[in-house]
């Protein structure tokens, strides 16, 4: 399982790397819209449509959204509304996980789906066309870096140590040695990327730690909708990490922190 995984992970790296850098900003914008429609059929399920033309009408609503969101986003304080309607939805999820992991239903993970894909997607696309290129495709490297540094640490360091549990009744295999785990991993990441950047240290590190807690949240928060929905991977377009949402869900709710900070940082204007 662990060489499919890492096979499947170097291709898709290296497909990701050729998107970013070989080829114009619209090209990442559409292979992150594609990633956010294989992502609405994957959430369909979550909200009990199974069936596939109920499932393409979920998709639909999605898409639709998505377009009227990248049209009302077009100047800089509009896409800061919309990121942070984004980071109050991540913290009601952090306390649905905290308080009522198990109260959701078909409707509440439908609206959740929106909620979830439809900012990521738009804060993906504005990093990659909000900045002259190649500068938006580092900027999203350095939000993709991220996440898999805290990812990967997390793994590894929770196989080796990990005894204290983080989210029981939600995710039993994660654990805090695994956070911690990976968020030493990310943190790293942050210092290398402070001169690849060239961004103040102090809030520039701040801020990756803030996105390495709320990539966290994102990855418990699809655990959630998918135990709720008796599912064990939202897919199985990828092998190695089943769906599309598997492999996204901690960058859903990094990426709208993200935008935030880095505008904040007067590094996305």
């Amino acid at each position: 399982m662990l060489k499919t995984r890492v096979i499947t992970a170097l291709i898709l790296a290296a497909v990701l790397l050729v998107v970013l850098f070989a080829m114009p900003p619209l090209a990442g914008i559409a292979f992150f819209g594609a990633a956010l429609l294989f992502g609405a059929w994957e959430w369909a399920r979550f909200a009990g449509l199974t069936r596939p033309l109920a499932r393409l009408c979920y998709l639909l609503v999605v898409s639709m959204l998505a377009a009227m969101s990248w049209n009302a986003t077009r100047e800089p304080q509009q896409l800061m509304n919309l990121m942070f309607v984004a980071a109050a939805w991540w913290a009601v999820a952090l306390l649905w996980l905290c308080l009522r992991p198990a109260a959701v239903s078909t409707v509440t993970a439908a609206i959740a789906g929106l909620l979830v894909l439809v900012p990521t997607w738009i804060a993906v696309a504005r990093l990659l066309g909000g900045a002259p290129a190649p500068r938006g495709a580092a900027l999203l490297m350095c939000l993709l870096l991220l996440v898999w540094a805290a990812d990967v640490g997390a793994y590894f360091a929770g196989r080796r140590w990990g005894r204290l549990k983080l989210a029981p009744a939600v995710s039993p295999n994660k654990t805090w040695e695994g956070v911690l785990g990976g968020t030493a991993l990310a943190l790293v990441v942050a210092l290398l990327e402070v001169r690849w950047l060239g961004c103040p240290m102090v809030p520039f590190v701040g801020l990756a730690m803030v996105v390495v807690c709320a990539s966290i949240i994102g990855d418990l928060t699809e655990s959630m909708f998918k135990r709720v929905a008796g599912l064990k991977d939202s897919g199985s377009l990828l092998p190695g990490h089943g769906g599309v949402l598997d492999r996204i869900d901690s960058i859903t709710a990094a990426a709208p922190f993200f935008v935030l900070g880095l505008t904040w940082l007067g590094v996305l204007r």
